[in-house]
């Protein structure tokens, strides 16, 4: 079976996320949403809100499956019996931080290999840093994440919009 591991903080998942993560599961046969515990970004949602959104969000995708993981990435590939590592290329500026962990993850585990894949061009603006700030400071994010994920940062900032969705 050839399973890709797509790890990140997903503080929120966003549109974004889920181009990729569907445009993965059409190419392999099994895809692990990885959502990392990142306790040194301080994220904004708990691991466990995060892991619950992501589920909400893939929930369609027959061949997704969500966990969240605290430690090495590397550890956790071996786990799920993984040796392909997902990773998305907003922008140039991605590439060189993108280009250190896929080294690193390599000098850790030779046999992993990282796919680096571009988001829809709708999607290429899309952070999830960004749609945090303009959920904290209450405008819509419902253009950028899932409904669910809309409603639990309004919830979390508890902010309501006050423009039309």
């Amino acid at each position: 079976m050839n399973i890709v591991v797509y790890p990140g903080t997903f503080d929120p998942i966003t549109n974004g996320h889920f181009d990729l993560i569907e445009r993965a599961a059409r190419i392999f046969d099994k895809v692990v949403v990885a959502v990392a515990a990142s306790p040194g970004k301080r994220p904004t949602l708990d691991i466990d809100a995060r892991v619950d959104l992501a589920e909400d969000v893939v929930a369609e995708l027959d061949n997704v499956s969500v966990v969240g993981f605290h430690g090495l990435l590397t550890e956790l590939l071996d786990q799920q019996g993984a040796r392909i590592i997902l990773r998305g290329l907003r922008a140039v500026s991605d590439f060189e931080y993108e280009l250190q962990l896929a080294n690193m993850n390599r000098a850790q585990a030779p046999h992993v290999e990282s796919l680096f894949l571009t988001p829809a061009v709708e999607n290429s603006y899309i952070s999830a840093t960004i749609v945090r700030e303009i959920a904290r400071l209450g405008g819509d994010v419902s253009r950028l994440v899932h409904p669910r994920v809309a409603a639990a940062l309004r919830e979390h900032f508890d902010t309501e919009t006050t423009r039309d969705a």
